[in-house]
């Protein structure tokens, strides 16, 4: 009798599509949070081939800060596009407006952690009982203590100590009025697997993952793109180099890597020799050793 093999980028997928058909069977409202960045694109990927030949059949969120990449809106739009799919947008500058946060001060501003409230507004405003996002356990240690189905409670906050079992891929999504869940279909996944799967389905990507020449500033140990919102100090000097970016935010805070990988296969073959964190480049994770526990303790992504 001849024998069925799965190999590894098969395993992660077909893991991360029962994710998904599991979240669908749970819950009454579902959305995937997308950012434009690639974990989101391949999880809005592996939600086509979850639910195919039917649509996806929840719509996407994206929390608009208003100092995106153009590229990544763009990205967005076409994706959205492409897709027919409900495009649910929560704006950081309404929430700014309506004097439900405050903006930063300083050359280190940055809209990051402002984004937990117009997420949560945007959750509440549109009764979401499960945000599906794409974070990994790899990328940083808060995103490590994650289960598939991480629970939080009322406010919208996440306990670390007090989230479900998941013995034998069991998942519980019973929650109370008000509570939400968020589920993390590639939590398993690499980085080097995203890019060895991106390159494997000919995923489309923003440009902005491949080396380019851009104008930037050496800021806390990174390339920071030049841009309206860069508040410069007397010493810092703008110059024009070749990078790409290993992941992408806002981009006052998104910082880039000098690179010739202009392929997905230079990139694979780039990220198969680093040895640093792909958000080592993000300043927002810099402010403290804890920076991302306490955001999503508040309600982050």
């Amino acid at each position: 009798m001849s024998k069925y093999y799965l190999n590894y980028l098969d395993e992660l997928e077909s893991e991360a599509i029962f994710v998904l058909r599991e979240v669908w069977a749970q819950f009454e409202n579902p959305v995937i949070l997308f950012s434009g960045g690639k974990d989101s694109i391949l999880v809005t990927h592996l939600a086509k081939k979850a639910f195919y030949p039917a649509k996806i059949p929840f719509p996407l969120m994206h929390v608009d800060t208003g100092h995106n990449f153009p590229e990544t809106i763009e990205f967005r739009d076409n994706i959205i596009k492409e897709l027919g799919a409900q495009l649910i947008v929560g704006s950081v500058q309404e929430s700014i407006d309506e004097g439900r946060v405050a903006e930063e001060k300083g050359k280190n501003a940055t809209r990051n952690a402002l984004q937990i409230t117009t997420l949560l507004d945007a959750i509440e405003a549109n009764k979401i009982d499960c945000a599906i996002g794409g974070g990994r356990r790899d990328e940083e240690k808060a995103r490590a203590k994650e289960r598939f189905f991480s629970h939080r409670d009322d406010f919208g906050q996440w306990d670390p100590k007090n989230q479900r079992p998941e013995l034998w891929n069991i998942f519980n999504g019973k929650h109370f009025e008000g509570e939400h869940f968020r589920a993390f279909p590639i939590s398993n996944w690499t980085e080097m697997d995203v890019w060895n799967y991106i390159k494997r389905e000919n995923i489309a990507i923003p440009s902005l993952y491949f080396a380019h020449e851009r104008e930037v500033v050496w800021r806390q140990d990174s390339w920071i793109p030049n841009s309206e919102f860069l508040v410069l100090e007397d010493h810092e000097e703008i110059v024009t180099k070749k990078i790409r970016f290993r992941t992408l935010g806002d981009i006052t805070i998104t910082g880039g890597v000098e690179s010739n990988a202009d392929t997905l296969e230079k990139i694979a073959a780039e990220v198969a020799g680093m040895r640093n964190t792909e958000r080592g480049n993000r300043s927002d994770d810099k402010r403290s050793e804890s920076a991302m526990e306490d955001r999503k303790r508040q309600g982050y992504f």
